[in-house]
């Protein structure tokens, strides 16, 4: 996948990318190669994969994005979808949640290598940020675990009237009917259920839930806990 064609899959999402924003995913992808070889960040390190199954996959969500001021990402990992959303939305202040240390030190590399401002890396777990609750616009997750453990993790920190976006694969529509009474419970409610074919012939589906109501304090509860009896 050359630059040119990558410009115009990225237009498929309302993205039109700057010479200055494709430089920066240049570089990224530079970063991600070079630093999983010293460690492991992704299984997917050839060039065109990275570009079409990290940085297009991830600019998926961009629609649900667009008048957001504040985004966090759960289980960042290597900063997809998070670091892609700053890219693509730079007035975006996004918050990077990755309880890894190694992890974190590549996130924050990167933001200081692409000059990023507003970015914060947390090296913490989604269910010990209780001074953060109901504070995001959006809250996204990609890979981290299945909805019904997601939406515990991720629904206490979106404010009222935002969104939890969980980024799914073709398996997305039955986890959203399991996660049925854990997302009602939660104070949230499923407002799209969205079905993509990838470039790559691959099958995403991405969960829009907004938040209609206050998350009861007793959630979330300690991850084995939550992992052990989802609701």
């Amino acid at each position: 996948m050359n630059q040119d064609e990558f410009c115009l899959e990225a237009k498929k999402y309302q993205i039109d990318l700057t010479e200055k924003q494709l430089n920066q995913f240049v570089l990224y992808a530079q970063l991600l190669q070079e630093w999983n070889e010293k460690m492991n960040l992704t299984a997917i390190v050839e060039w065109d994969e990275i570009f079409q199954k990290h940085f297009l996959d991830s600019m998926t969500i961009a629609p649900f994005c667009l008048n957001a001021s504040s985004l966090a990402d759960i289980g960042s990992g290597a900063g997809f979808p998070g670091l892609v959303m700053k890219i693509v939305f730079p007035q975006l202040h996004v918050t990077l949640v990755e309880p890894t240390n190694k992890r974190c030190n590549f996130l924050k590399e990167v933001i200081s290598q692409l000059q990023l401002n507003e970015v914060d890396v947390l090296n913490e777990r989604a269910e010990d940020l209780k001074n953060l609750r109901e504070s995001f616009d959006v809250v996204t997750a990609r890979a981290v675990a299945n909805l019904q453990v997601l939406s515990e993790l991720c629904l206490p920190l979106v404010r009222i009237d935002g969104s939890f976006v969980s980024m799914k694969g073709a398996a997305g529509r039955q986890e959203v009917a399991d996660a049925k009474n854990a997302i009602s419970l939660l104070g949230g409610q499923v407002a799209a259920v969205e079905d993509l074919l990838m470039s790559d012939g691959s099958s995403r589906v991405n969960v829009n839930i907004k938040k209609v109501r206050i998350t009861p304090m007793k959630y979330p509860r300690a991850y084995g806990q939550i992992k052990k009896k989802p609701l």
